[in-house]
């Protein structure tokens, strides 16, 4: 249970500031002691506890339900990608018509969840690897991208994690990633700029070099 008078004065500050305590994303040894069944469970009655505070008027038909489907919500889809066993499992093909030129996919939608206000951030994904003896089937790309996406995220620790779990599943360094997205603790709160995005960046490997990556973002634009 937190003691809310422990925590500090900045933390507001931290927060529209886009800090990021690291680059996993931070959970505790025992993060899954309980089940998804018992987390909602719990996640309901607390939730209910806040829709009360707020002055709701938990007998109404329409509300009475929320806290049950929030909790299922937050447990089985937007923050699915805590649990290491919702990872998806990638398929390599072999590279039979021997392609060897930049593999992108672009435009790949987004959608996240911001760990300092646990509101939506929402944009696109552009993807490249060079592949080598092996190929990723296409849509397994984006389900990795919304393993990680299905988390309280950062941008800047998300593009990371992408980044590594290509290279994880290509056993190769030669991945690039571009984040364009929008946070809507931006646009909806705070300063309210809905005109902005953010652009997060990750390349290794042979995207290094200027050339190569010059290329890449040609491609995407």
């Amino acid at each position: 249970m937190i003691e809310f008078k422990n925590i500090k004065d900045n933390t507001d500050i931290i927060g529209d500031e886009h800090f990021s305590s690291s680059t996993e994303t931070p959970l505790r040894q025992d993060a899954f002691v309980l089940s998804d069944s018992q987390k909602m469970k719990i996640i309901a009655e607390h939730f209910h506890e806040i829709m009360y505070t707020l002055g709701l008027d938990m007998n109404d038909d329409s509300l009475k339900g929320t806290p049950k489907r929030v909790a299922k919500m937050y447990v089985k889809e937007i923050f699915s990608g805590l649990n290491p066993e919702n990872k998806p499992e990638i398929a390599l093909f072999e590279n039979k018509y021997k392609y060897n030129e930049m593999l992108i996919e672009k435009d790949i939608t987004l959608f996240s969840n911001c760990e300092h206000h646990f509101v939506p951030i929402i944009g696109k994904v552009h993807v490249a690897y060079l592949p080598n003896k092996k190929v990723i089937g296409l849509s397994k790309i984006n389900r990795l991208i919304q393993y990680y996406a299905k988390r309280p995220q950062v941008q800047e620790r998300l593009v990371n994690q992408i980044a590594e779990g290509l290279k994880d599943a290509l056993n190769s360094d030669d991945v690039a990633v571009i984040i364009d997205a929008t946070h809507l603790c931006v646009s909806s709160r705070g300063i309210k700029d809905t005109n902005s995005s953010t652009i997060t960046t990750c390349f290794s490997g042979k995207f290094n070099n200027e050339k190569t990556r010059l290329e890449f973002i040609s491609f995407i634009k």
